[in-house]
């Protein structure tokens, strides 16, 4: 049982390694000819329903994180969701280090704290203010430039200064 398991774990990153370096060369065709660039955006999300998920309240408690490649126009080319295994889970890590090993381009979400704003602001990523609870709808904003950056975290009593 235990070979299968790890057979099973060496598949999903040659799955993943494969699905990287298809939408590294398929941004690489998009600069080749002029056309337009994929993003990456990760929403904390409260259930696993893709484009129907809610989002989450509390972005670094969030159960799950939704990766979304899109294209230029915000059609979603791809989708899948992601444990938050983090320490705040009983995982390691903190969530911005967990997401930042998803190379976004973008974090959507209510609000978070101000380290964790400041870990992807120093990594050059957006984080963008949800404007919706539906991620279909803050994806539409978001593709049709609408929200807001997040340029001051939240000092509610869940995060530390």
């Amino acid at each position: 049982m235990e070979l299968a398991g790890g057979l099973d774990e060496e598949l999903e990153r040659i799955r993943e390694r494969k699905r990287r370096e298809m939408l590294q060369r398929l941004k690489e065709i998009g600069k080749e000819i002029g056309g337009g660039r994929l993003s990456r955006v990760v929403i904390p999300i409260s259930e696993d329903r893709g484009v129907d998920s809610q989002l989450s309240s509390h972005f670094g408690r969030a159960p799950f994180f939704a990766v979304f490649e899109l294209s230029e126009d915000g059609q979603v080319l791809s989708y899948r969701a992601v444990p938050n295994d983090s320490e705040h889970f009983g995982g390691v890590g903190l969530p911005p280090d967990r997401i930042l090993q998803l190379e976004p381009d973008a974090v959507i979400t209510y609000g978070m704290g101000p380290r964790a704003l400041s870990r992807f602001q120093n990594a050059r990523v957006a984080v963008l203010r949800a404007n919706s609870s539906r991620v279909r709808d803050v994806l539409s904003a978001y593709a049709r430039d609408e929200l807001e950056e997040l340029t001051e975290g939240c000092h509610h009593a869940r995060h530390r200064p």
